[in-house]
Order: structure tokens, then sequence, then C-alpha cells
């Protein structure tokens, strides 16, 4: 399992640790659309834009995924 650094954002408030996301196994939806992908690391989880995988990835505490994907199930994100 790769080590994340010790080394802290420098934003206020910030506590979540830089991870190595070099070896992550990214995972997109089971029906391949889009360009979302997600990995589980070290007690977070990941996303990234999978068209441009070089692009800084998103990082969520598991309370935080947890409230968006209760939030996508519920249609809090939904544009109609």
């Amino acid at each position: 399992m790769a080590e994340s650094t010790t080394q802290q954002h420098p934003f206020m408030g910030w506590d979540k640790p830089q991870l190595d996301l070099s070896t992550a196994d990214w995972r997109s939806s089971s029906e391949g659309r889009g360009d979302v992908e997600i990995a589980f690391v070290e007690g977070f989880v990941a996303m990234r834009n999978g068209g441009r995988p070089e692009s800084p990835s998103l990082i969520f505490t598991p309370a935080e995924w947890g409230a968006f994907v209760h939030g996508a199930r519920a249609g809090e994100f939904d544009l109609t």
C-alpha cells in the first residue's frame, strides 16, 4: 500500500493528507459512462476526471462522501 505524506494542505482547517494516488485502483460507473472516477485510498475517497487523470483529484472523508451519495440518491443535485 502506498504511504501518504505527513504534509498538510496550507489552507486553514484542511485536515486531509496529501495522498499518493499513483497506484490507486480507479473505478468508474458500472456502465462506463462519463468521466468521473473514484478510488478508495487510505480511508479517504478520491474523485477525479477520468478524461484528464493528470488534473487534481478531490479528496473526501467517508462522512463527506456518504453525505454526497445520500444527497445524490435523494435527488438533491437533479437539474430538472
